[in-house]
């Protein structure tokens, strides 16, 4: 009985080492996945929301209106000045006036086709003109009217190919408003301008 004590003592001892180690195992494996730096989780890209500087309306009109607006133009481009003439949107585009020829005027009519531009600007294309009793190529009379009719830095007579570039979005407007034109449609009166209104004329950085 006595000679079996050491050999079980060496068993429990060996026992109690194996679970002290195997305890060890244990806590050293929780601690390394506590404290192990997480890994970089692949996150879909996050594009901040990029700020628009300006918001765009389409506003619908009609000939009447467009009239006014472009003859009251005209009324204070052409103030203290000797010329007069104005535009009246009818089946076409009319500009009606006196050219100046030698010491005197003579009535001008001119008739266009307006043709939109991709970029919001108008091509006004000369279909007819009559100048008085005078018997002058169409050419001519485009000459003359770029010479002696006052116009808009915007506005360009091109005689060569007799036709009046009006370039609506390069217009000064004092309330920094862009304006682009949509459609031109005058057989059925439907009139649409693009306004583009920029932020910061609201005060909006």
């Amino acid at each position: 009985m006595t000679e079996k004590q050491p050999h079980s003592h060496k068993k429990w001892k060996m026992l109690f080492f194996i679970l002290l180690i195997s305890n060890g195992i244990v806590l050293l494996t929780l601690s390394v996945l506590l404290f192990w730096p997480a890994a970089d989780v692949d996150r879909p890209d996050h594009k901040p929301i990029e700020k628009e500087d300006s918001s765009e309306f389409i506003v619908r009109t009609t000939k009447q209106n467009v009239d006014d607006l472009a003859n009251a133009y005209l009324e204070e481009l052409l103030k203290g000045t000797k010329h007069h003439y104005s535009i009246t949107l009818g089946e076409d585009v009319q500009l009606n006036g006196e050219l100046p020829v030698f010491s005197t005027t003579v009535p001008l009519t001119v008739r266009f086709d307006p043709i939109v531009q991709a970029n919001g600007d108008v091509v006004l294309k000369q279909k007819s003109i009559s100048v008085g009793l005078l018997q002058l190529p169409n050419q001519k009379i485009m000459e003359y009217m770029k010479k002696y009719l006052p116009m808009p830095d915007w506005v360009t007579v091109d005689a060569k190919n007799e036709e009046i570039y009006v370039a609506v979005t390069n217009m000064d407007i004092k309330s920094n408003f862009h304006v682009y034109v949509e459609q031109l449609d005058l057989e059925s009166n439907n009139l649409a301008f693009k306004i583009r209104v920029p932020y910061e004329t609201l005060g909006i950085d």
